[in-house]
């Protein structure tokens, strides 16, 4: 008798990732399957609009991008702060503002490299990180990885041949770069160009 508790316990104790995962199918196809309008309130919401749109188009990238890295890296939160230090709704790091404003990127003067917790700023210098990445790299891919891990690391990846995602070498990037990827795909499938909806 005594024997029989801890086998129902166990017997008990395995349903629970079956649970967990009933419980995850539930919930993705209950998100895949919301109305477009609680979709963009909830889950995918566009804020600081007019800031987006002028800095994207700025350094010629495009704002649903933009979006997608924003609600990646910080969930629309302009006063996220990471371990490694990135600030901001893009997380930049102060160090990468500071050279974008040195090298004349990015006007100083409209926009302190040291002020990444200001929505208007912070959207300014990731878009003109974002440009930097584009100018150098061959695909959106590309970027994005490197938006994570840097363009050294990315070079030195692709170096070796092959795509992008076959090649990465830090299983952080790697996720990083579905998550960005997956999230694109949401933003072009619900707003437009402008950041209208669809």
């Amino acid at each position: 008798m005594a024997l029989d508790a801890p086998v129902r316990f166990w017997r008990w104790f395995r349903t629970i990732p079956i649970m967990a995962m009933l419980l995850v199918a539930a919930l993705t196809f209950g998100a895949a399957n919301l109305p477009n309008t609680l979709v963009r309130r909830f889950l995918l919401p566009v804020d600081h609009q007019e800031q987006i749109l002028a800095s994207s188009e700025r350094h010629g990238v495009d704002p649903l991008l933009v979006c997608a890295i924003i609600k990646c890296e910080s969930n629309w939160n302009d006063a996220a702060v990471s371990e490694a230090g990135a600030i901001g709704l893009m997380q930049l790091m102060p160090s990468t503002s500071a050279e974008l404003a040195d090298y004349g990127v990015v006007d100083s003067w409209s926009y302190d490299p040291a002020n990444l917790t200001d929505p208007g700023t912070n959207i300014e210098y990731g878009c003109a990180y974002l440009g930097q990445l584009q100018s150098q790299l061959g695909s959106t891919d590309e970027v994005i990885a490197a938006y994570n891990a840097g363009p050294g690391s990315v070079a030195e990846w692709l170096s070796s041949g092959g795509d992008i995602a076959d090649v990465i070498a830090y299983p952080e990037t790697l996720l990083y770069l579905k998550s960005v990827e997956s999230t694109y795909d949401r933003y072009q499938q619900l707003y437009t160009g402008t950041l209208s909806e669809r």
